[in-house]
């Protein structure tokens, strides 16, 4: 995703003079090309996320379009206060850019967990929130939010993240992508966890259904397709690598519990727990930790149609 991201910034760049990057003293073996591009609008601001933060909001008052750069959490927790106050509350054209969203980075330990980003940018005013699920996306969103006015939040993952889309697909703010169709569960993914959930519908099917949309703007919300889903479907799931609080499934749930018109489904939130994880080790690994893996999101769909199916008098059931 960080390749697809910086190589459409730098096409951009050529063509808008406007187009700044600043990084947190990260980013070698991929902004290099940024720098040597475009020397003199691009800054190593240096382990100094706030100080970049608040160097982007001016470039930005000066008619600029300025992305932040840094790993997972840096970029966004440690310079809170910045982006709060001199980016979202002037309402900026900052792009703040998260490398390594989720678990990417789980090696590292929970300094470099961006489990929480999602729910904390959502609640900042004036923000729109993306977390494209595939490269595909990501080259999508880096066009949309550079011609959107205002402050942006970007969540890749890290690298090596699976194409899924066959092609380019069409790419709005606040749309979602229908990936896969299917009448029986609606899968809801946002970020790099899209492959995960593509492998699950298949392995759900032919006897489950699943429709597979993929959510790239978390904020605004697409609550056309999310209503359209809760009636066409019996089941919404929500898959996502973030806190079960504040991310994708509570903005979901927000949006449904918000509607008198759709009663008739059941709505299940697939996510981390609240709670930091203790140990270190593969993103791989945690997602097999927290029932992220495709295998445990097909068996725990299941499951649920299951027992709804066992609580009503239709039959038959859907376990095989």
């Amino acid at each position: 995703m960080r390749n697809a991201f910086i190589e459409t910034l730098c096409e951009l760049a050529q063509k808008d003079e406007r187009i700044w990057l600043l990084a947190g003293d990260i980013g070698y073996s991929v902004l290099e090309r940024f720098s040597q591009l475009f020397p003199a609008r691009y800054v190593n601001m240096g382990v100094a996320e706030q100080n970049m933060t608040s160097v982007a909001a001016g470039l930005a008052l000066e008619g600029n379009i300025v992305f932040t750069y840094s790993i997972a959490n840096f970029p966004v927790m440690r310079c809170l206060e910045q982006i709060r106050n001199d980016v979202c509350y002037h309402n900026l054209n900052v792009k703040v850019v998260a490398v390594g969203g989720g678990l990417a980075y789980g090696a590292a330990g929970y300094t470099h967990h961006a489990v929480e980003d999602l729910a904390v940018m959502r609640s900042m005013p004036n923000m729109t929130v993306l977390a494209p699920g595939d490269p595909m996306e990501v080259r999508q969103a880096t066009r949309a939010i550079v011609n959107w006015q205002g402050p942006c939040y970007l969540r890749l993952g890290k690298g090596g993240e699976p194409i899924v889309h066959r092609a380019e697909p069409a790419f709005t703010i606040g749309k979602s992508i229908v990936i896969r169709e299917g009448n029986d569960v609606t899968l809801i993914s946002t970020g790099g966890i899209l492959s995960e959930v593509i492998s699950a519908a298949e392995q759900l099917a032919p006897q489950i259904q699943a429709r597979v949309l993929s959510v790239p703007t978390v904020k605004p919300l697409d609550e056309v397709e999310l209503l359209k889903a809760a009636k066409e479907t019996r089941l919404l799931a929500t898959v996502e690598e973030h806190s079960a609080v504040g991310g994708l499934g509570s903005a979901v749930s927000q949006v449904l519990c918000a509607t008198s018109r759709v009663r008739d489904f059941d709505f299940l939130m697939l996510s981390l727990n609240d709670a930091p994880q203790q140990t270190a080790g593969s993103q791989f690994y945690f997602r097999e930790l927290s029932g992220l893996d495709s295998a445990q999101i097909a068996q725990t769909v299941r499951k649920h149609l299951d027992e709804m199916l066992g609580s009503s008098s239709q039959a038959p059931s859907f376990i095989v």
